[in-house]
């Protein structure tokens, strides 16, 4: 696969330090020249995700930032960040690849962003049984790569939910998500593309599980 280019680091650093648009249009040849390599580097994953998964797009997202809302007027990210998206409606989850110098990247995989009615189906799931989630998440071999569970959470139960109930920890999560972190030697390192994509594999117990949730209702009946 196509390594991360070594300058992507050393210009992101650059910009952190000149986030301005005189700066960025001064130096914007660098950064297309950059970012043609970086796009490079995420359709070789995706071709590599293709092999074993059934993931129909990817997105590399712009370094421009939206500041109509926020009260960080900087105009770029100082970031490269890029999605792979599964073949839905049948396949849920999604892979996420972050790449930011000084040690900031990670990858991301999971569920960020469900809507109401897949939020409700999940935790309707766990109210009845996750003992199959608590194996995925527990096997060992998966959780020397990928961790504990994370996402934001509530504080108490959802409405209509026992705020006592043992399977409250996963019921009160609003998002679930796993995450790995790299430090910026790694990055640059000739086969990082394929750790990343080995990693990816690892998850897939996981996908599978919360497609079959997803897909189905209570009685384990295929609503797609």
């Amino acid at each position: 696969m196509q390594p991360i280019d070594p300058r992507v680091f050393s210009f992101l650093k650059k910009l952190e330090k000149n986030n301005n648009r005189d700066w960025f249009t001064e130096n914007k040849k660098e950064f297309k020249a950059i970012e043609s390599t970086i796009k490079k580097s995420y359709k070789s994953l995706f071709e590599a995700l293709k092999v074993h998964d059934d993931v129909d797009q990817f997105k590399i997202f712009r370094i421009y930032r939206d500041v109509r809302f926020s009260k960080n007027k900087l105009p770029y990210k100082t970031h490269f960040g890029g999605s792979f998206q599964r073949r839905k409606p049948e396949l849920r989850g999604g892979y996420y690849l972050h790449l930011e110098p000084n040690n900031a990247s990670f990858i991301a995989v999971g569920f960020w962003d469900p809507n109401k009615e897949d939020l409700l189906r999940i935790r309707k799931e766990f109210e009845m049984d996750a003992s199959e989630m608590r194996e995925i998440m527990n096997a060992s071999h998966f959780k020397s790569i990928w961790g504990e569970l994370e996402g934001d959470e509530l504080i108490s139960a959802p409405r209509n939910f026992d705020k006592e109930h043992p399977n409250i920890d996963l019921i009160r999560k609003k998002q679930y998500i796993f995450t790995k972190k790299f430090g910026d030697t790694e990055v640059l390192q000739a086969d990082f593309l394929n750790t990343v994509n080995n990693a990816f594999k690892e998850i897939k117990p996981f996908f599978n599980y919360m497609s079959e949730v997803l897909t189905t209702n209570l009685n384990g009946e295929r609503i797609i």
